[in-house]
């Protein structure tokens, strides 16, 4: 299971032009699912999101976690982000699982995060071409990558 993770002021995302979901302070969560993810992938993958220190405490050092301050996690599913393009021009995107099984791990780790965590979830809809404007702040990205139950 791959995560893109953005450290945002604010994070919007539109479906047929009209609000889907939004956060304000928090982290855009672009998650992506390959053929042999587990439930344990995505409980490591949340894990981590949840606790990872790139907010910054009183003294401008990345030292909090999107929990420490309040924010909420913006989550969409991407399957893009297992795209290979090593040949040719066209990415194939062969890594990434197929919509029944990434679906069904999309929705674990949202209800992982929003009722074994206890983090405000804003999310996309699977599937849906959706568009998505935020305010990254810092910049911060954060690539993540869990394989067996194991951070990368």
């Amino acid at each position: 299971m791959k995560a893109v993770v953005q450290r945002v002021r604010d994070s919007q995302l539109v479906i047929d032009n009209k609000l889907y979901s939004k956060i304000d302070n928090g982290l855009l969560v672009l998650l992506g699912v390959t053929h042999t993810d587990t439930k344990e992938d995505a409980v490591c993958l949340a894990e981590k999101i949840a606790k990872l220190r790139i907010f910054e405490d009183e003294n401008e050092k990345m030292n909090l976690s999107v929990m420490d301050v309040g924010g909420s996690l913006h989550i969409v599913s991407q399957f893009t982000l297992y795209a290979d393009s090593h040949h040719g021009n066209r990415p194939s995107f062969i890594e990434a699982a197929r919509p029944e099984m990434a679906n069904e791990l999309y929705e674990y780790f949202i209800d992982y995060c929003k009722n074994k965590i206890g983090i405000n979830v804003a999310t996309g809809s699977f599937g849906a071409m959706m568009n998505i404007t935020f305010t990254n702040v810092g910049p911060v990205t954060i690539i993540l990558e869990s394989r067996d139950g194991k951070i990368l």
